[in-house]
């Protein structure tokens, strides 16, 4: 699935520098053949322990995680939703975007000079979301009056109109519509139909150094102030540095740093995860592998992402749960215990699902 997160920033927040790391560790990633898409564009793999697990108990060869993809947007700056700096190709770059990712700087550092002439994240934040505010702004401003008149004609639903005017409600009074759609009671259909930016999902990334990295205090501040989204911390430094380094060297490092794990990982993880994907997976003598799939999913669906002839030809899917299987060793046994079922179209994947599928061809 062809989901991207894009990521975005004021100039001198490190933004370049976390896409360089996450670009980095798609290229060191073991069994992994990145592909650069296009130069602004990293296909990241994500972190699933479980795959390492499968591949002990069928004998894989390779192991395939599955990947987010991460874009870097150009620096924004105030007045893009003017056209000022590069503005315009910002808009058109993050609309694109399936979510974004908002860097944000919360370190100091006199050689790195800050675009304001001080570090701010709360400033920062509300520089970006009024720029994605004004620009959506300008959107509804257009498409309300078009819908009026489609609605009068009977050619649009009212809710889609309904569903403008509360989106222009939220904007008017500086809320992002991704965080105030489900108090406002926006339809998510009609929402989606207007293609706006704030009604994208956001995910909050604070770049720090180690000082802001052990200041809970600091970071409850920062989280309240992306609330509802996700906010993640990390040096973006120390992760550059950190994906040069061979697997037992990069836990040595981290541990040293008092982290359990890496910050491009729980990105990758979180950033997934907001964009509302899941894995199931599958495996056998060649690959363990995962394999993206919507929250929600049926067994067909799931089927087609493997390939279209499955989905069109599906007949059952095998499925064991990944804990059950690894509890059992292997797959005889757990069909041995009757942990290994035979799902149907209805049958909505859940996450971890290791499966086989059936189909006529």
């Amino acid at each position: 699935m062809a989901l991207t997160i894009g990521i975005a920033g004021l100039p001198n927040v490190g933004k370049s520098t976390l896409f360089n790391a996450l670009t980095r560790a798609s290229v060191l990633a073991a069994n992994y053949p990145f592909a650069t898409i296009e130069p602004n564009i990293g296909v990241v793999p994500l972190p699933d322990p479980r795959l390492e697990k499968l591949a002990e108990i069928f004998g894989s060869q390779k192991i395939l995680p599955a990947t987010v993809s991460f874009v870097d947007i150009a620096g924004i700056v105030r007045g893009a939703s003017e056209g000022e700096g590069l503005g315009n190709q910002f808009l058109h770059n993050i609309r694109e975007a399936d979510a974004i990712c908002l860097v944000t700087r919360a370190f100091t550092d006199p050689d790195v000079a800050h675009v304001d002439g001080k570090v701010s994240p709360a400033d920062d934040i509300e520089t970006i979301v009024t720029e994605l505010v004004l620009a959506d702004m300008q959107t509804l401003e257009k498409a309300i009056p078009r819908l009026e008149k489609e609605v009068r004609g009977k050619k649009a639903e009212p809710a889609a109109l309904d569903t403008a005017r509360g989106a222009m409600a939220l904007l008017e009074e500086g809320t992002a519509v991704s965080a105030g759609a489900e108090r406002a009671g926006l339809d998510p259909e009609h929402l989606a139909e207007l293609q706006l930016l704030t009604a994208k999902p956001f995910i909050y990334v604070f770049n720090t150094d180690d000082e802001g990295l052990a200041d809970e205090t600091m970071q409850a501040e920062l989280r309240e102030l992306a609330a509802p989204a996700e906010a993640i911390f990390l040096d973006a430094k120390f992760e550059s540095e950190l994906v040069e380094l061979e697997p037992d060297e990069a836990a040595e490092m981290l541990a040293e740093a008092g982290q359990d794990e890496a910050g491009l990982d729980k990105l990758a993880r979180v950033g997934f995860d907001t964009l509302g994907l899941q894995t199931y997976l599958t495996a056998g003598p060649k690959e363990a592998r995962a394999w993206t799939i919507p929250k929600g999913a049926t067994a067909p669906e799931a089927a087609g992402v493997i390939h279209t002839d499955f989905q069109r030809g599906f007949i059952k899917a095998e499925v064991v749960s990944f804990d059950d299987l690894v509890e059992a060793g292997s797959i005889a046994e757990a069909r041995a215990r009757g942990k290994v079922r035979m799902e149907g179209k209805d049958y909505v994947m859940q996450d971890g699902d290791v499966v086989e599928f059936r189909f006529n061809v």
